[in-house]
């Protein structure tokens, strides 16, 4: 049996090419160059756009967008995992997915670029989410295949800097792009094959030519989008902390725009308000997550972050409840920034550490990362019901601060990780 068919959760592989301090730089801009498209796309360009084609019905419109794509994001990660996992050639099993996930996603946001119907956008939106979901999925699959666990708190903040720097920077490009959203479009596709493209040829992985092909079957396939709770419970409370905390945050965040538009009362003014909020709020987001990816290491602890980190989102949401104004979200965005950094710095380690199989590193992180890109893209479909239902934005703020709270107690059941 190769190696590669008895990789370890705790001592993978020694690199093909150069040192893990050097895979620890490349996962930012790898990060940055996916996530950047999940922060401008649903959060500025595709809201613009669609408000564009039919103001007054803005609203209904994306909800019923985002809901179908977000269908198709939730299905293609495990998928591209489960692919990827069983992938033999002399690249590795994850690059030839990475990189082709790019191009075809590149490809699909120049047809947003050129699409003048909400049908058209629909349909290019969803082959973005799955062709960036399949080079997400084996990228995250980067932490277990490839890093030593003593280095995984540190990897995993270095990621979740990527992650925020990427949704937030995306908002602050994305805004730039407000006159010009095709031109933003083209501008995210190239970025991404760049990177990914880069990413690859200077980490190389070892070859999976030799190691031992897993059975296929249809059963399989149904089992990608499953991981048994009570077999493995860790797992499961992982997953559910993750859902509840980014349903709850993304709710809030990804429906900035019209919040900024109709509820803060900044009308046209909130696309060029954007990019001061997020430079403030990254600028949280980084101050939490170099602080805490390296200190959990130190410390041999990871639960705790997560928990205090949830909770601090929760207490965000309260702001923009009493002082639905500028300084008021200005404030909120500074907490929110301060606890979702915190989160996004130590979860990625926590979650490497509950996973079921060695075996199958990217189907299983496929499931959990539907945890984390479902929320945002879901976001603006959960925020139009909300609104639609409960006849304002201020009802988006309670479900927020309840989905963090439960969010913060789901991890406490973690039993394997302290």
């Amino acid at each position: 049996m190769s190696p590669n068919a008895a990789l370890s959760v705790d001592e993978p592989q020694p690199l093909v090419k150069g040192t893990v301090r050097r895979l620890l730089g490349w996962i930012i801009p790898a990060n940055i160059s996916i996530f950047i498209i999940w922060g401008a796309v649903p959060g500025i360009l595709l809201p613009l756009q669609v408000a564009g084609i039919d103001p007054e019905n803005k609203i209904a419109n994306l909800t019923v967008i985002s809901t179908i794509s977000s269908f198709a994001a939730m299905l293609a990660q495990p998928v591209a995992g489960l692919l990827s996992d069983r992938t033999r050639s002399k690249f590795g099993r994850r690059a030839q997915w990475m990189v082709g996930g790019t191009l075809i996603g590149g490809l699909a946001l120049i047809g947003m670029a050129m699409a003048n119907g909400l049908v058209q956008i629909g349909i290019a939106w969803v082959i973005v989410q799955i062709a960036y979901n399949f080079t997400q999925g084996p990228l995250s699959a980067i932490l277990p295949d490839r890093v030593p666990r003593a280095a995984r708190g540190t990897f995993s903040a270095l990621a979740g800097l990527g992650m925020m720097v990427g949704a937030i920077g995306g908002q602050v490009v994305g805004s730039m792009f407000a006159q010009n959203i095709p031109g933003g479009y083209i501008f995210f596709a190239g970025l991404a094959a760049v990177i990914i493209t880069l990413f690859v040829i200077f980490n190389p992985d070892h070859s999976s030519v030799d190691s031992e092909r897993e059975p296929f079957s249809a059963m399989v396939f149904l089992k990608t989008f499953w991981v048994n709770p009570i077999a493995h419970p860790d797992f499961f409370w992982a997953f559910t902390g993750r859902l509840l905390l980014y349903t709850g945050y993304f709710a809030v965040t990804g429906f900035q725009l019209f919040i900024l538009q109709d509820y803060i009362g900044l009308g046209d003014g909130a696309a060029g308000a954007i990019p001061i909020f997020g430079l403030v709020s990254l600028a949280g987001i980084l101050t939490a997550t170099l602080i805490s990816g390296p200190l959990s290491d130190k410390i041999g602890r990871r639960k705790i972050f997560v928990f205090i980190s949830s909770l601090l989102v929760a207490v965000a949401m309260v702001i923009p409840m009493i002082m639905p104004n500028f300084i008021g979200w200005l404030l909120f965005t500074i907490v929110a920034g301060l606890g979702f950094g915190a989160f996004q710095a130590v979860d990625q380690a926590l979650m490497s550490e509950v996973l079921p199989s060695a075996r199958s590193f990217a189907k299983d992180l496929g499931v959990v990362n539907i945890a984390a890109t479902l929320p945002q893209t879901l976001a603006p479909a959960v925020a139009g019901f909300v609104i639609i239902t409960f006849g304002g934005y201020i009802a988006l703020f309670p479900i927020g601060i309840v989905l963090s709270i439960l969010g913060a107690f789901a991890v406490w059941f973690i039993k394997a990780v302290r």
